[in-house]
């Protein structure tokens, strides 16, 4: 194949050394989304010891975070078997990305939307990104074009924070980043998988020093305990 589209949260940090992601698509909505039985508003109007399906480590430790009561199980599997699952009973919501769930034209089961204050979402989450062979300068001619760059940068900083904290897509880290003209703001997170601890924290800087912001921060939640929360998760 000449290139290939992934979903960049679910991008490794390290790529091979022939291939790099030479687009990134304007990103979408970059929230994770609640799709329930019945009507709410929130988290607040979900029952308590509610039965939650997620296999993200990120967003379990953010929801017992603010609901400790939730009983949350694993739930795998295409958006078409999730929903079906929580339609057939097994669950009393299930949370997905936002942005997954528009582009497969699922918008209508999203029942509310969880803010970045609550749930911070992955890396790279809502944005599509284009890979190719470093060296294939005729498909890099034809997709960059593609390319947005407020978006491009965001991603950046958002994946140097995750690969200085060696960090996956299955650690229980959050990170956003959102570009203002020249200006750069970065939010992330690192919890513990139970949810008692949440280290979070933010910066600010220019779109040019994205990797570099991303770096400081995690840094910066490194020196305030993140490196033991993370210790305890890659040990379990």
């Amino acid at each position: 194949i000449d290139l290939a589209v992934h979903s960049m949260k679910d991008v490794p940090t390290e790529l091979p050394e022939a291939l790099e992601i030479f687009a990134m698509t304007e990103r979408e909505d970059p929230r994770d989304a609640i799709s329930t039985r019945f009507p709410i508003a929130g988290l607040d109007d979900i029952p308590t010891g509610a039965t939650i399906g997620t296999s993200s480590l990120r967003r379990q430790a953010q929801l017992l975070h603010v609901r400790p009561d939730f009983k949350i199980v694993p739930l795998r599997g295409n958006l078409d078997t999730r929903l079906r699952k929580l339609q057939d009973g097994e669950f009393d919501a299930v949370i997905v990305a936002a942005a997954g769930v528009r582009r497969l034209g699922f918008e209508s089961q999203i029942t509310a939307y969880l803010p970045l204050g609550q749930s911070l979402p992955a890396m790279g989450q809502g944005v599509l990104g284009i890979e190719c062979r470093r060296n294939d300068t005729v498909v890099q001619e034809h997709i960059g074009q593609l390319n947005h760059a407020p978006s491009a940068f965001a991603v950046r900083a958002e994946r140097a924070l995750v690969d200085r904290l060696e960090g996956g897509c299955q650690v229980p880290i959050g990170a956003h980043a959102v570009v203002t003209n020249a200006s750069l703001h970065l939010d992330a997170l690192v919890a513990s998988v139970d949810g008692t601890r949440v280290i979070r924290n933010d910066i600010d800087g220019s779109v040019e020093d994205a990797v570099a912001l991303g770096i400081t921060l995690a840094e910066q939640l490194l020196s305030r305990g993140a490196d033991e929360i993370l210790a305890e998760v890659y040990n379990n």
